[in-house]
Protein backbone atom coordinates (compact mmCIF):
# COMPACT_ATOMS: atom_id res chain seq x y z
CA UNK A 1 0.00 0.00 0.00
CA UNK A 2 1.33 3.33 0.04
CA UNK A 3 0.55 5.57 2.48
CA UNK A 4 1.47 9.02 2.91
CA UNK A 5 2.61 10.84 6.05
CA UNK A 6 2.12 14.80 7.03
CA UNK A 7 4.90 16.71 8.56
CA UNK A 8 3.66 19.37 10.77
CA UNK A 9 2.03 18.40 14.00
CA UNK A 10 2.39 14.93 12.74
CA UNK A 11 5.50 13.84 12.12
CA UNK A 12 7.44 16.99 13.47
CA UNK A 13 6.50 19.33 16.38
CA UNK A 14 4.83 22.13 15.86
CA UNK A 15 5.72 23.44 19.68
CA UNK A 16 6.01 20.80 22.46
CA UNK A 17 2.69 19.06 21.32
CA UNK A 18 4.73 15.32 21.78
CA UNK A 19 7.63 14.11 22.31
CA UNK A 20 10.65 13.62 19.91
CA UNK A 21 14.15 11.70 19.41
CA UNK A 22 17.48 13.62 20.04
CA UNK A 23 19.33 15.25 17.68
CA UNK A 24 22.97 16.98 18.09
CA UNK A 25 23.98 19.98 18.12
CA UNK A 26 25.64 20.13 14.74
CA UNK A 27 22.11 18.63 13.61
CA UNK A 28 20.36 22.05 15.00
CA UNK A 29 23.34 23.69 13.00
CA UNK A 30 22.17 22.15 9.93
CA UNK A 31 18.48 22.95 10.25
CA UNK A 32 17.61 19.17 10.50
CA UNK A 33 14.14 19.06 12.45
CA UNK A 34 13.02 17.33 15.08
CA UNK A 35 10.53 14.44 14.74
CA UNK A 36 7.92 12.30 16.55
CA UNK A 37 9.91 9.54 18.93
CA UNK A 38 9.10 6.48 17.64
CA UNK A 39 8.85 7.62 13.93
CA UNK A 40 11.84 5.76 12.89
CA UNK A 41 10.69 2.65 13.75
CA UNK A 42 7.43 2.90 12.58
CA UNK A 43 8.18 3.55 9.45
CA UNK A 44 10.78 0.98 8.95
CA UNK A 45 8.05 -1.34 10.33
CA UNK A 46 5.47 -0.65 7.87
CA UNK A 47 8.63 -0.66 5.15
CA UNK A 48 9.38 -4.37 5.89
CA UNK A 49 5.22 -5.26 6.00
CA UNK A 50 6.17 -3.82 2.31
CA UNK A 51 4.26 -0.61 2.31
CA UNK A 52 5.83 2.52 0.42
CA UNK A 53 6.16 5.43 2.82
CA UNK A 54 5.29 9.46 1.24
CA UNK A 55 5.38 12.12 2.65
CA UNK A 56 2.55 14.22 1.70
CA UNK A 57 2.67 18.01 3.19
CA UNK A 58 1.07 21.43 2.64
CA UNK A 59 4.46 22.79 4.10
CA UNK A 60 6.66 25.11 1.82
CA UNK A 61 9.45 23.01 2.80
CA UNK A 62 12.40 22.44 0.00
CA UNK A 63 12.00 18.25 -1.04
CA UNK A 64 16.17 18.16 -0.40
CA UNK A 65 15.56 20.29 2.90
CA UNK A 66 12.55 17.14 4.13
CA UNK A 67 14.50 14.67 2.53
CA UNK A 68 18.33 15.57 4.76
CA UNK A 69 15.96 15.76 7.71
CA UNK A 70 14.80 12.06 7.42
CA UNK A 71 17.92 10.43 6.44
CA UNK A 72 19.39 12.16 9.51
CA UNK A 73 17.28 9.92 11.36
CA UNK A 74 17.84 7.07 9.26
CA UNK A 75 14.13 7.06 7.23
CA UNK A 76 14.12 6.72 3.46
CA UNK A 77 10.73 7.53 1.71
CA UNK A 78 9.57 6.56 -2.05
CA UNK A 79 8.01 10.52 -2.80
CA UNK A 80 8.16 13.62 -1.03
CA UNK A 81 4.84 16.07 -2.38
CA UNK A 82 4.92 19.67 -1.01
CA UNK A 83 2.88 22.19 -0.99
CA UNK A 84 3.99 23.83 -4.44
CA UNK A 85 3.58 20.56 -6.45
CA UNK A 86 0.41 20.08 -4.06
CA UNK A 87 -0.98 23.17 -5.29
CA UNK A 88 0.07 22.76 -9.13
CA UNK A 89 -1.40 19.43 -9.25
CA UNK A 90 -4.68 19.72 -7.52
CA UNK A 91 -5.43 23.23 -9.83
CA UNK A 92 -4.59 21.36 -13.14
CA UNK A 93 -7.29 18.94 -11.94
CA UNK A 94 -9.50 21.72 -10.45
CA UNK A 95 -9.83 19.91 -7.26
CA UNK A 96 -10.67 21.80 -4.58
CA UNK A 97 -9.21 20.57 -1.29
CA UNK A 98 -6.21 21.36 0.97
CA UNK A 99 -4.69 17.82 -0.09
CA UNK A 100 -6.13 14.95 -2.52
CA UNK A 101 -3.85 11.79 -2.19
CA UNK A 102 -5.42 9.96 -5.05
CA UNK A 103 -3.74 12.42 -7.25
CA UNK A 104 -0.25 10.97 -6.71
CA UNK A 105 -1.17 7.40 -6.30
CA UNK A 106 -1.21 7.44 -2.38
CA UNK A 107 -3.92 4.72 -0.69
CA UNK A 108 -4.21 6.09 2.83
CA UNK A 109 -2.72 9.39 4.20
CA UNK A 110 -1.60 10.09 7.92
CA UNK A 111 -2.45 13.68 9.34
CA UNK A 112 -3.40 15.77 12.38
CA UNK A 113 -5.78 17.79 10.65
CA UNK A 114 -9.35 16.83 11.46
CA UNK A 115 -10.02 19.30 8.49
CA UNK A 116 -8.36 16.41 6.54
CA UNK A 117 -10.53 13.91 7.64
CA UNK A 118 -13.69 15.74 6.65
CA UNK A 119 -12.39 16.35 3.11
CA UNK A 120 -11.51 12.43 3.23
CA UNK A 121 -14.93 11.63 2.95
CA UNK A 122 -16.41 14.46 0.85
CA UNK A 123 -13.55 13.43 -1.69
CA UNK A 124 -13.75 10.02 -1.03
CA UNK A 125 -10.05 9.06 -0.18
CA UNK A 126 -8.89 7.52 3.17
CA UNK A 127 -7.51 8.79 5.45
CA UNK A 128 -6.29 8.26 9.41
CA UNK A 129 -6.38 11.27 11.98
CA UNK A 130 -3.94 11.02 14.97
CA UNK A 131 -3.98 14.13 17.83
CA UNK A 132 -0.58 15.47 18.35
CA UNK A 133 -0.84 14.57 21.70
CA UNK A 134 -2.42 10.68 21.21
CA UNK A 135 0.40 8.88 23.25
CA UNK A 136 -0.80 5.96 21.36
CA UNK A 137 -0.95 7.39 17.48
CA UNK A 138 1.59 4.46 16.74
CA UNK A 139 -0.99 1.67 17.43
CA UNK A 140 -3.54 4.14 15.89
CA UNK A 141 -1.99 4.23 12.62
CA UNK A 142 -0.62 0.05 12.37
CA UNK A 143 -4.81 -0.44 13.73
CA UNK A 144 -6.33 1.94 10.84
CA UNK A 145 -3.82 0.16 7.98
CA UNK A 146 -5.25 -3.10 8.92
CA UNK A 147 -8.39 -2.02 8.99
CA UNK A 148 -7.96 -0.51 5.58
CA UNK A 149 -5.90 -3.18 3.79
Amino acid sequence: MNISFDLDSTLIPNGKEFETENRSGIAKLFGIEEIRKGTSELILDLQNQGHKIHIYTTSFRTKRKIRRTLKYYGIKVNRIVNQTENHRVLKSRDINSSKFPPAFDFDLHIDDLKGVGIESKRFNFKAIIVEPTDKKWIEKIKNGIKNVG
